[in-house]
């Protein structure tokens, strides 16, 4: 004779089903807005994307929620979700925190780095710039390659502090978006290749000195495109006060 499961056990499975729809809604969404599909400022109905991935509102929602922390959509009351759209003081920040994780994994890196990681990171260099010198490239499939070779630096920097400092800001994903956005996909010949180098040729210095020149390199470019196709928001737009009404009471 069966028992019947209990309370928690369904709770157990139920939430799980929940967390694997989710993760479904949120690769969906994220996948739409990284490629271009959903671009800067674009609103984002939660009904549609239930509809299409053939699912309820709720893990779409809680989808949303974690594309928010990430700081790729917002919500704004009675605007509802959209694809958040940066500042220049936004974009600007965004490179110099990035700069400050990455200089720190390239100074790490070649310190610490063992041959055969230092030999990984030359091929994923090698890859990347082969992607980027195909005109009719992939931008998705370089997205992915530019985000492994980033995140596999910061790994065999032998901190896990601060990789994960790099996949909690989402710093990566998110100059790769405003480079997207901006349709700013230009570098230099050997340009990662000539990174991998200098990680790997066992000088610190010189491995901080060109992982800040890599890191710097377009911003000017992407902020000049954003604002020239209105991509860049208003930075009133972010402030949301609530007015006083006639005998102080607020509206």
């Amino acid at each position: 004779m069966f028992s019947k499961p209990s309370k928690s056990a369904k709770g157990a499975r139920l939430r799980s089903a929940v967390g694997s729809l989710t993760s479904q809604a949120y690769e969906r969404i994220r996948s739409a807005i990284l490629s271009g599909d959903l671009p800067l400022g674009a609103p984002i109905s939660g009904r549609q994307f239930a509809g299409q991935l053939d699912m309820s509102l709720l893990p779409v929602a809680h989808a949303l929620k974690q594309l928010e922390s990430d700081g790729l959509v917002e919500s704004r009351p009675r605007s509802g979700t959209m694809v958040r759209m940066p500042t220049s003081q936004d974009i600007r920040g965004h490179y110099v925190v990035r700069e400050a994780l990455e200089t720190q994994a390239a100074r790490l890196f070649a310190e610490k780095a063992a041959a055969s990681e230092r030999e990984e990171v030359q091929a994923m260099a090698a890859e990347l710039d082969a992607f980027y010198a195909n005109p009719k490239h992939d931008t998705q499939a370089a997205s992915r390659a530019h985000l492994a070779l980033h995140h596999r630096i910061a790994e065999c920097a032998g901190c896990p502090e601060l990789l994960r400092a790099i996949e909690k800001s989402h710093i990566l994903v998110l100059n790769w978006l405003y480079n997207s956005a901006a349709d700013f996909h230009q570098s230099p010949k050997r340009w990662h290749r000539d990174l991998a180098a200098a990680l790997t040729g066992g000088n610190p210095d010189a491995a901080d000195r060109k992982m800040r020149e890599h890191v710097r390199f377009g911003l000017d470019a992407v902020l000049r495109r954003l604002a020239a196709s209105n991509k860049l928001a208003d930075t009133t737009l972010r402030v949301f006060t609530r007015q006083p009404r006639q005998g102080g009471r607020l509206r």
